[in-house]
């Protein structure tokens, strides 16, 4: 399925009991034992939005104590048609409660209303009803069996949940991503255990209030806040209640957690980091080019795994494609989530801001021409101590620059000139991630032969961020293992057994 934009963005609100996040633990919201608590910052303007308590081993503890509890209990024993019923309501529920949503999304990301609306919350609803329908409708295998006496065999399989699930969910599109793994997960009979990015704690805890009003069964779904290392992430991924991992993140952070799984041999699903490509042919229709090229380097601030920070154009529309990327970059406008036209937010983070920005330096000193961008916009004194960065594009800098090669994460791209198309090809390929490439050309034939030999998990062609539900979804090499969408969160959420019969 595709997903299409619900409402058109509102005037943004959320009470402010709503603003202090909390564990929800066994259908109960709590603050913890620990006495931990951190400060949740607006990146808009540098704002507290209120308080989060940082979780420690008690509460991993009780929430994968109460998970593994739900699974044994009212969730195990529940029809795949009642738990789809109950994950319906979860999506209807989130519809409804839309404005919240919405409000806490941008509250917690700074990202512009008109871009939460139109993907985040409608994806986050429509990940619960579609892999309730994929459960429903996906068979097994069924083999007869010769045997020497000629009675032969039947060979089944039968799917079971695989059981408590940690779901760690990064904070660039955090209802998204995060509902992208609880909902098979719970569709499949699962239970979770979720430790969002500790930067975006709010629509993960805003959720618990969903499960309680539509009858899910406490413990079912479970959300404990926290950091990483020595706090709530790594004391999740040690627990030895856990059955399976999920993670959306960096390289780096989904190396440390295969060592912490490696632990009882647990099975993960990694979604990593990405250094992706897009090659611009000359036959490619400019006009879609530039929109695709676009959204694919700026949207969200740059903060998409799946965007392009590398660019590669045939030598003989480089100038024009510069020129006119240049002219789209300057003509995105900052600003607050809720005005209309806002179409470019913050960084999520002071310290993120600090990454970016040293990248940027960094360009300069390996030689980058600077085509537009590369510091901090001038902003109003309102939102001055807000994570703002201008978009950048850059050219000339050799193959083997750290801009060219290294995630950045930020509304910035490199743009280098090809020749022909087997240099294009060896050019995308030439990274350790493989995550998304984009291929912009007319010609049909082109288009299948280039995707075909792209490295990665998803390539589109004269397209980008465009999404069936059913189809699979994941990174090649370093950008991760597994692939979650359709049948192929079967893979990950349920073990099956074969069940052989002598006739």
């Amino acid at each position: 399925m595709t997903v299409q934009p619900l409402h058109a963005p509102r005037p943004l609100g959320l009470s402010s009991a709503r603003r202090d996040a909390a564990h929800f633990i066994n259908g109960a919201f709590t603050q913890g034992t620990s006495g931990k608590y951190y400060d949740n910052i607006c990146p808009v303007d540098g704002s507290r939005i209120g308080s989060v308590p940082e979780g420690g081993k008690a509460e991993i503890d009780a929430a994968v104590k109460a998970a593994r509890a739900a699974l044994d209990g009212p969730w195990g024993q529940m029809s795949l048609n009642e738990r789809s019923v109950l994950l319906g309501k979860v999506a209807a529920e989130i519809n409804r409660r839309f404005d919240e949503f919405l409000a806490a999304e941008c509250l917690d990301t700074g990202k512009p209303a008109s871009l939460a609306s139109h993907i985040d919350i409608p994806r986050g609803a429509a990940n619960f009803t579609m892999f309730t329908d994929v459960a429903k409708t996906v068979s097994t295998e069924c083999f007869t069996t010769p045997t020497p006496d000629g009675a032969g065999a039947m060979n089944y399989g039968l799917r079971r949940p695989r059981g408590v699930i940690a779901v760690i969910s990064p904070w660039n599109l955090p209802l998204l991503l995060m509902t992208w793994k609880v909902g098979p997960a719970l569709a499949l009979g699962n239970t979770v255990v979720v430790k969002p990015s500790e930067q975006t704690p709010l629509t993960a805890t805003l959720l618990g209030e969903v499960m309680n009003s539509v009858g899910i069964p406490a413990g079912v779904y479970n959300v404990v806040h926290g950091f990483g290392g020595n706090s709530a992430g790594e004391f999740l991924t040690q627990h030895p209640g856990v059955n399976g991992i999920t993670f959306t993140g960096s390289t780096r952070s989904g190396e440390a957690l295969m060592r912490e799984a490696a632990r009882g041999v647990r099975p993960v699903s990694l979604e990593l980091g990405g250094k992706n490509p897009a090659l611009v042919f000359a036959d490619a229709d400019m006009d879609k080019a530039i929109e695709g090229v676009m959204r694919s380097a700026f949207a969200n601030c740059g903060q998409v795994c799946l965007g392009t920070e590398r660019i590669y154009v045939e030598r003989p529309i480089f100038n024009e494609f510069v020129a006119r990327l240049k002219q789209g970059a300057e003509g995105l406008r900052f600003g607050r989530p809720e005005d209309p036209g806002t179409n470019l937010g913050p960084l999520v983070s002071e310290l993120h801001r600090k990454k970016v920005l040293s990248y940027y330096a960094k360009a300069v000193e390996e030689g980058a021409t600077i085509i537009t961008g590369g510091g901090v916009p001038d902003m109003p004194a309102e939102l001055a101590a807000g994570a703002w960065v201008q978009p950048t594009i850059w050219t000339g800098l050799p193959d083997d620059a750290a801009v060219v090669n290294e995630e950045i994460f930020g509304p910035c791209c490199h743009i280098r000139p090809f020749d022909t198309e087997a240099e294009a090809i060896r050019l995308a390929n030439s990274t350790p991630y493989g995550l998304a490439a984009s291929v912009w050309t007319e010609s049909l034939s082109r288009a299948h032969r280039v995707a075909s030999k792209m490295e990665v998990g998803i390539c589109w062609v004269n397209s980008w961020f465009l999404r069936d539900l059913r189809t699979a979804f994941g990174g090649a090499k370093a950008s991760g293992i597994g692939r979650e969408g359709g049948v192929h969160s079967l893979e990950f959420y349920t073990e099956i057994t074969n069940v052989c019969v002598k006739l």
